[in-house]
């Protein structure tokens, strides 16, 4: 075709016209909700790999944390109480990283609101669902692969799994279930709050239970009066969990109260987060 003849066609809007689409879905069917959930979250892990703040707060910041605890108070930890800290502090900072990384997350949510990112998404022909459906999976890879480069760092420091291998992969997932019910919660305090600072306090509060937990220090060690503050709170029962899974312990009883915790903060922050849908109809 001569330069000629395409130029025609530009003229006339031929070379402009779009093929008709050959693969449409159903605005709200499941096929289209789980296709475009599946984009969202490759959406999400493309920005966040190249946002140096998610992966700060994702990877490095809990992997430093757990070489700084491991020199300072490792070998005190173990000699006060008999029992390798490394099996306590490696599920401690596999929780931190998950709870970090979900908050730096909520934050750049906040961010695509205030940039007219979701009110764009929502003029398009996609399931309506499928912004959150993609944040959760995307959540989930995040804090899978958070797991896997602490329990890497781990084992360069001594941590070990005793329990065989299907207790190991039980271990490996535990927190993704721990990280969803955390995610929901802040992805909820991000849409619902425009000037108030609640992901902030959010990110305070974690600070305070990373050192009030059985992770950092047996649940023994602190005030009695503390201690069934200590022993119930959401870290100190997956932290449990976690050990019970590695080193050997109690299993059953930590996990469930780990699950209804996680269930517990699914379904007091479900409602409030269709206030998603809220903030990407006035973004």
């Amino acid at each position: 075709m001569s330069s000629l003849e395409k130029r025609e066609e530009i003229r006339s809007g031929r070379a402009l016209a779009f093929p008709l689409p050959n693969a449409a879905l159903p605005e709200n069917s499941a096929s289209a909700l789980w296709t475009h959930s599946l984009i969202q979250a490759k959406r999400l892990l493309i920005n966040w790999a190249r946002d140096p703040s998610t992966t700060v707060q994702a990877l490095v910041y809990p992997a430093l944390t757990l070489i700084m605890f491991r020199v300072v108070l490792g070998n005190s930890i173990t000699a006060a109480t008999g029992q390798p800290s490394i099996y306590g502090t490696v599920p401690l900072i596999i929780l931190v990283g998950a709870m970090f990384g979900s908050i730096a997350s909520a934050v750049g949510l906040r961010g695509e609101r205030k940039s007219g990112l979701l009110g764009r998404f929502w003029t398009l022909p996609a399931h309506r669902a499928s912004g959150l459906v993609g944040r959760m999976i995307a959540e989930a890879v995040r804090v899978l692969l958070t797991t896997i480069v602490i329990i890497g760092v781990g084992y360069a420091v001594g941590f070990r799994f005793t329990q065989g291998p299907l207790a190991a992969v039980a271990m490996i997932l535990l927190p993704i279930a721990f990280g969803i019910g955390f995610a929901v919660m802040v992805t909820a305090l991000a849409t619902m709050s425009e000037n108030v600072p609640l992901v902030e306090l959010v990110s305070i509060g974690c600070t305070l239970l990373m050192f009030f937990n059985s992770g950092f220090v047996p649940t023994m060690a602190y005030p009695v009066w503390l201690q069934p503050v200590i022993a119930a709170q959401p870290m100190s029962v997956a932290v449990d969990a976690m050990r019970g899974l590695s080193l050997g312990g109690p299993v059953l009883v930590p996990v469930l109260k780990m699950l209804a915790w996680s269930a517990g903060m699914i379904a007091v922050f479900l409602y409030p987060i269709r206030g998603y849908r809220r903030a990407a109809e006035t973004s």
